[in-house]
């Protein structure tokens, strides 16, 4: 296995980002954000990429931000570093970059998924997780609140009573209660995981992926929008796909009685 932090492997239109340090639980650094997002720009900017898959090696997903790194560490007797600067900086742009994406993302949670790690996880259209991996929101044990979008996140997942829950006790929730929960798509089970992930990879690099992109920003769109305005917003949606060239295929596949041959991802 390549050293490099970050990780690309392209296969059959699917892209596999795989946060590489795993001695460290694959804990982020300065260098790792850079990295990651120049990562993910290489596959919006490969058009023959149409589903991408981010995931963790070794034991876990991500441990989140690593306390040790330049960026936020504290030394006794100085000033403390500005950690809003170190959100709006790093997290941020990468969790608006990764909820942008022009394919649909898939967070596959091979393990502990905590802090800044479980909100990126959360930020991916679907999050897959082994039966053993676990989400810990841990941020108030050190004082902080969540970020990287989980505080934004996480009550539209799981409701207003349990994010708090998790939020301020910094419990660990099992994958398969954060399935129950609504916190993430499914729970599999370790000795299928890899391949259950690239299965759905695969289902979704065959699908239409504009259809899959516009559904995300409706279903986005819905929590902060009147009936009326959204049911404009899905007539101009509308209008815009069914002047494209995957809904003229969908229809003839249909009619045809055959599978659809979608087009690349634009």
């Amino acid at each position: 296995m390549s050293d490099e932090l970050v990780q690309l492997h392209v296969d059959n239109g699917v892209a596999q980002v795989v946060l590489n340090r795993p001695e460290k639980m694959n804990s982020f650094t300065g260098e790792m954000h850079i990295l990651l997002r120049e990562t993910l720009a290489r596959v919006e900017a490969n058009t023959a990429i149409r589903a991408l898959v981010l995931t963790g090696a070794g034991r876990g997903f991500c441990a989140g931000q690593d306390l040790a790194d330049e960026a936020v560490r504290f030394t006794p007797g100085e000033a403390p570093p500005d950690l809003g600067d170190v959100v709006r900086t790093y997290y941020a742009p990468l969790v608006m970059q990764l909820s942008r994406m022009r394919v649909p993302t898939i967070a596959a949670v091979n393990g502990v998924a905590a802090g800044a790690g479980a909100s990126l996880a959360m930020a991916c259209d679907l999050v897959v997780a082994s039966e053993t991996a676990s989400f810990v929101i841990p941020f108030a044990k050190i004082g902080l609140i969540p970020d990287t979008g989980a505080s934004w996140h996480l009550p539209r997942a799981v409701g207003q009573a349990r994010a708090l829950g998790l939020a301020m006790t910094g419990g660990k929730l099992g994958a398969k209660q954060a399935a129950d929960w609504g916190l993430i798509w499914e729970a599999v089970s370790p000795d299928n995981f890899e391949a259950h992930v690239s299965a759905l990879a695969q289902t979704l690099a065959l699908m239409p992926t504009q259809a899959l992109v516009k559904t995300r920003e409706a279903m986005r769109a819905s929590a902060t929008q009147p009936l009326e305005a959204h049911l404009g917003l899905e007539a101009e949606m509308m209008s815009e796909l069914g002047r494209s060239a995957d809904y003229v295929e969908g229809v003839r596949a249909f009619m045809e009685k055959r599978p659809p041959q979608f087009g690349a991802a634009t």
